[in-house]
């Protein structure tokens, strides 16, 4: 098909974007390229810009993202500027596979302990097969199940090699996990009703639709949990992290980043890197989205300031550097795209 034909229609219906769970991608089934260390995302974004550069206006685009699961409607602006068009849906899994745990919520239990509310009632949905496993915090009253008995080895031992800190999943991906479980779990065991009952309403408001009161519920159950549990509360940290999720939903990528990136120094400070690394990679999904270079550059400026000293010292970030790398080349891109802006 020419390029004429093909710019024609896509005035009229947007263009199809489809990225695997390999990590590659096509743009109307042409691969798209993307340089070494350049995380995919970011790559498709560059080339629907140009394809909305080379048209004169915005165009429309749906991606169809087998990595998360979901289905998402965009428009993307010559200038980068990206805003959803409707609501992110979730992808049929295929026969035989487990849907990944991405975008579909379901309620939770009920709130007791900071302020006692009316038990908001369960609306069925689908089993989803979604197990929830976190490791208990230290001091949160959760114990472990035991497991089998060391093994004695008589004799010297040259110390075994330590393995890789296994990577977290961004606190985003976390959250939307959380709402597909049977049964949430929070932070500590104190704070556990808080957490439950706070997601069940967000959960309810989110599955019927109204993302932007989901929003405004999330940061009530904060503002409620901070004055009752304290504001560095880990339930309150946990609860903060689902509203942040709420404000990437409603399309407000910079305070999605804000919120994330104030939790992983918040975190980090309080000796807990693997949770801190998950809130850097929040926050730098919802900076991928903030089409201003200008804008970008600042908020790049200080997410990798936060990434890179978190890289510094023992844990996830360090084991985990591509991400930190292709952020590095998204700098040098926007740093590119402001500069031919100004001239």
């Amino acid at each position: 098909m020419s390029r004429l034909s093909f710019e024609k229609r896509r005035a009229d219906r947007p263009v199809q974007v489809r990225v695997s769970v390999t990590g590659t991608a096509s743009v109307a089934g042409a691969p798209v390229l993307r340089a070494p260390g350049e995380d995919i995302h970011d790559a498709v974004l560059d080339h629907l810009r140009d394809l909305a550069t080379s048209h004169g206006g915005p165009i429309r685009a749906t991606i169809h993202d087998d990595a998360a699961g979901c289905l998402i409607p965009l428009e993307i602006s010559p200038d980068g500027t990206t805003r959803m068009t409707g609501e992110p849906t979730r992808l049929p899994a295929a026969p035989g596979t487990v849907q990944p745990p991405r975008g579909v919520f379901g309620p939770p239990p009920v709130m007791e302990g900071a302020a006692a509310e009316p038990t908001p009632e369960r609306k069925p949905r689908a089993a989803s097969g979604t197990v929830n496993f976190r490791k208990p915090k230290p001091g949160s009253g959760l114990k472990p199940a035991p497991g089998p008995a060391p093994e004695l080895v008589l004799g010297p031992q040259p110390a075994p090699e330590a393995e890789p800190e296994p990577v977290p999943p961004s606190r985003f991906d976390a959250i939307a996990e959380e709402m597909l479980a049977e049964v949430p779990v929070g932070e500590t065991a104190d704070g556990a009703l808080v957490w439950t009952a706070a997601l069940g309403r967000v959960g309810d408001a989110v599955r019927d639709g109204e993302v932007e009161r989901a929003a405004e519920l999330a940061s009530r159950a904060v503002a409620k949990a901070s004055g009752a549990l304290g504001p560095r509360h880990p339930e309150v940290l946990h609860l903060r992290e689902l509203s942040a999720y709420m404000a990437y939903l409603t399309g407000d990528p910079a305070r999605a980043f804000d919120l994330s990136l104030d939790l992983a120094r918040k975190r980090a400070e309080s000796g807990d890197p693997s949770a801190a690394y998950g809130n850097v990679r929040s926050a730098a999904t919802a900076w991928r989205v903030v089409g201003d270079a200008e804008q970008a550059l600042r908020m790049g400026r200080e997410l990798i300031d936060v990434w890179t000293a978190l890289a510094s010292q023992p844990g996830p970030a360090a084991s985990d550097p591509r991400p930190l790398e292709s952020a590095h080349t998204r700098m040098t891109r926007l740093t590119a795209r402001a500069a031919a802006a100004e001239a």
